[in-house]
């Protein structure tokens, strides 16, 4: 057998765990933040999540299908090491840069539940609500009326 063909097995055997051990994660802590994210939501949660994982298994294995080729001739098991460090090395870095990405995206997503929960009055206004006089600026005086003598 080719070193080569050595090479991309073992690329590959250490690239694919990887990459599916993190979406494994990501599914699973990820379901119970969107969960929380869309009020209790569990449907939505769910298929936000399935959709965020398919696009986290596109990206990497994409990524790692391209990175897998070599022009790098293996001629010894030193060379074999440096040259599958530095291809294990770009597929973690990659995956984490896209798992970073997902969890950039549910907090995105948290932040404006967040927002849209705190933009609902927590209490119905009624008839005993006061209503400020005209003229009213806050918490500084009234603005003086014109004379009617100007």
């Amino acid at each position: 057998m080719n070193d080569n063909v050595l090479l991309y097995l073992i690329y590959l055997s250490l690239a694919l765990p990887l990459t599916f051990w993190v979406a494994r994660a990501l599914h699973r802590y990820g379901k119970v933040f969107l969960v929380d994210v869309f009020n209790g939501d569990e449907v939505l949660a769910h298929a936000v999540n399935q959709l965020l994982v398919i696009g986290f298994y596109l990206l990497n294995l994409g990524y790692v299908s391209l990175f897998m080729t070599s022009n790098v001739d293996v001629t010894s098991v030193q060379r074999l090491l440096e040259v599958l460090s530095t291809k294990i090395g770009g597929v973690a870095l990659v995956v984490g840069i896209v798992h970073f990405g997902n969890v950039w995206a549910f907090n995105a997503f948290r932040r404006r539940a967040v927002l849209r929960a705190r933009a609902v009055p927590p209490v119905t206004p009624n008839a005993y609500t006061p209503v400020a006089p005209p003229g009213w600026t806050g918490w500084a005086a009234p603005a003086a009326s014109p004379s009617p003598t100007a």
